[in-house]
């Protein structure tokens, strides 16, 4: 990227530091990617989720829904087969299945290590295909990790996937309606069937593939190492997550998850932009919270704001998207009874520990890859 473009992206910055790769996601700002007016569409449904678990006084279940409409409400900015809608129902049905696994297998259970680093190959082996597959896969690693936090028997963990399903259908229907897509809606599901034994085909054909990259040592144009450097940075940062028995610990894994990306100065640029975006707003939900002590209503009214502004500046910077992102989760969990600050001191360091993690392992990787690359030129000479 010219330095021209940055400076227009953001004419505040520096132009040393807004050139550099590694703190682009924090310092650059593309306000014409904002989507304010737009993606009011996308609150109603979790306004609507919180509102009816309130009134019902069932404030843990308007929660789960609302987390769930909320999460599918990001699908709507991706695509899959020109479909804004397939994203959003895939990932309504994969968080669903991903959160009852999780909770089944709790971060004291062993199992859960080898459980995230599965989901987490299957997500680094879908980045080779269409975004909208790789968002797909991600959302069910976090859901994975999320739901882990709550070990429950399967009768609790079937219900909290059915809110969290339930929230997920609101968000679809109305966005179908709001952005007029009732035909691609009715078209997506009638083909759903066939869609998911096309991608149990996909999935064997990819595995035949691996297997046949990993035979013949082919990796310079595979996905593959990046899928295994997820996996073993989610098995490491989950083992991490489950020995510490710290609150919220999953928040460790699941921030190793969002911030490795194959280069190094990509996964540094977001490891520092969620780093400071979450401590960011941690510390400013502290303050609010501290002074204000909001009431239930103002709570979720703060949920349903940030809520809003997490979709629209997701594509504008990273760093303050972490801080809406951060915001909303604070406020959301807050309507359940666990207290605003704990939260957001929680989310703050678990986010440092995982994106320090993240970005420990991709430097590993690159120090070795270059020990090789110099033992085989001393060979050579």
């Amino acid at each position: 990227m010219s330095s021209e473009p940055i400076k227009n992206l953001n004419p505040l910055a520096p132009a040393a530091l807004a050139s550099s790769p590694v703190l682009h996601d924090v310092v650059v700002f593309d306000w014409k990617k904002q989507t304010f007016a737009a993606d009011l569409v996308f609150v109603l449904p979790v306004a609507l989720c919180l509102a009816i678990g309130l009134g019902a006084g069932h404030p843990g279940a308007g929660l789960i829904a609302s987390g769930g409409a909320m999460t599918i409400g990001f699908g709507a900015k991706q695509q899959i087969e020109e479909s804004r809608l397939l994203p959003m129902i895939l990932a309504s049905i994969g968080i669903a299945v991903s959160v009852f696994l999780g909770m089944i297998a709790g971060h004291e259970n062993a199992i859960l290590v080898p459980m995230a680093a599965l989901w987490g190959f299957g997500y680094g082996m879908l980045t080779q295909r269409e975004a909208g597959y790789g968002w797909v896969g991600q959302q069910c690693v976090v859901t994975l990790l999320v739901g882990s936090a709550f070990p429950f028997s399967a009768r609790a963990a079937l219900v909290r996937a059915s809110l969290l399903l339930a929230g997920g259908a609101i968000q679809v229907v109305w966005s179908s309606i709001a952005l007029r897509l009732w035909g691609q809606l009715r078209k997506d599901l009638v083909d759903l069937r066939h869609r998911i034994r096309a991608e149990q085909d996909a999935l064997r054909t990819m595995m035949l593939e691996v297997a046949g990259h990993v035979k013949q040592g082919q990796f310079r144009y595979s996905v593959f190492p990046y899928a295994v450097r997820l996996m073993v940075t989610l098995g490491v940062s989950t083992e991490i997550y489950r020995r510490l028995h710290f609150a919220s610990g999953y928040w460790i894994p699941m921030t190793a998850l969002l911030v490795l990306k194959p280069g190094i100065a990509d996964t540094a640029s977001r490891a520092i932009a969620r780093t400071v975006g979450t401590v960011a707003g941690a510390w400013l939900i502290s303050v609010l919270v501290s002074h204000l002590a909001p009431s239930t209503l103002w709570l979720a009214i703060f949920t349903v704001v940030f809520s809003w502004l997490s979709y629209a500046t997701m594509n504008i910077n990273y760093a303050l998207f972490a801080v809406c992102i951060t915001a909303q989760i604070v406020f959301l969990l807050s309507l359940d009874a666990i207290p605003g600050r704990d939260i957001a001191v929680r989310r703050a360091v678990c986010t440092a520990i995982g994106g320090a993690l993240a970005l420990s392992v991709r430097l590993i990787v690159l120090y070795r890859r270059r020990a090789v690359t110099l033992a085989v030129q001393e060979g050579a000479a």
